[in-house]
């Protein structure tokens, strides 16, 4: 792996890998090589809190083939690799939370995030969990309570919803261990309302891993601070969902990039929100 743009003229000096030219491009020193984890870490940390008050930051990570297309036969795992996948568990161990449609629960198979040593000792001193709980956003609670996500998470898995979510629906959630937070007047959520609620419980460090209508209502809400971006040297063509659905924006948002790396033809960018 091999930085390709760096965020500032130190970044390029210290860039595991190498560094960059004075045009943009890769220097002589910059090889491949596997970072490790605390490199990535270091390269993904969120944002220092401002005057050291806490405040929501909200990053997305997702995969998009050449064409656009953010699965392939439902799932986003056959346009992945094993760097995306090392960079997908870095950034789950950076998060307090991981937020995710309740399609996309059902569609890949979710399961708790787990512990990793790597990161035991770096989450203890940040005041974290052992691992990030799992949060599920959900109008209809419509979830299959057998899951390990909800027998076996090592911290209660979360569920946003709405003020007029069913209330049998609700108490079986909570029957099931999970905890229900409401984040929205009616039956769906509120992005905003969703972000400053898990704020209130302390879950500041926040990771949306999809799906794209999850997505798109984020970035309609004016609430993504971030975007983690694999672009894998793949064609698919078919039909295929893009990263980001429903309506478009009235203005395209604009989000500036902040890194670049490369391994093997995937490309894996970060955005933040001018």
């Amino acid at each position: 792996m091999r930085r390709l743009f760096p965020v500032t003229e130190e970044t390029v000096a210290e860039a595991p890998g190498g560094g960059v030219d004075a045009g943009g491009s890769p220097g002589a020193g910059a090889v491949d090589r596997e970072w490790s984890l605390e490199e990535l870490a270091a390269a993904y940390a969120y944002p220092e809190k401002t005057n050291g008050r806490p405040e929501a930051w909200l990053r997305a990570n997702m995969v998009s083939t050449l064409d656009g297309a953010a699965q392939h036969d439902g799932r986003s795992q056959p346009i992945s690799s094993a760097s995306d996948m090392r960079i997908f568990g870095t950034l789950r161990a950076l998060a307090d939370v991981v937020l995710v449609g309740a399609e996309t629960v059902r569609q890949e198979g979710y399961r708790p995030a787990r512990a990793r040593a790597e990161f035991a000792a770096a989450r203890e001193a940040a005041g974290q969990a052992q691992a990030a709980a799992i949060a599920i956003v959900s109008a209809s609670l419509e979830l299959d309570y057998s899951l390990p996500l909800f027998t076996s998470p090592l911290v209660p898995t979360l569920i946003l919803t709405g003020a007029a979510a069913a209330p049998d629906r609700v108490a079986a959630a909570e029957k099931a261990g999970a905890r229900v937070v409401v984040a929205g007047d009616g039956m769906g959520v509120d992005p905003a309302r969703a972000v400053q609620a898990l704020a209130d419980l302390g879950h500041t460090r926040l990771l949306a891993e999809g799906g794209p209508r999850l997505l798109g209502q984020m970035v309609a809400a004016e609430v993504l601070d971030e975007l983690c971006l694999t672009i894998s040297p793949m064609l698919v063509v078919g039909d295929a969902q893009r990263i980001s659905g429903g309506p478009s924006v009235p203005v395209p948002r604009h989000f500036e990039l902040v890194s670049l790396l490369e391994e093997s033809g995937f490309l894996f960018s970060r955005y933040h929100r001018s």
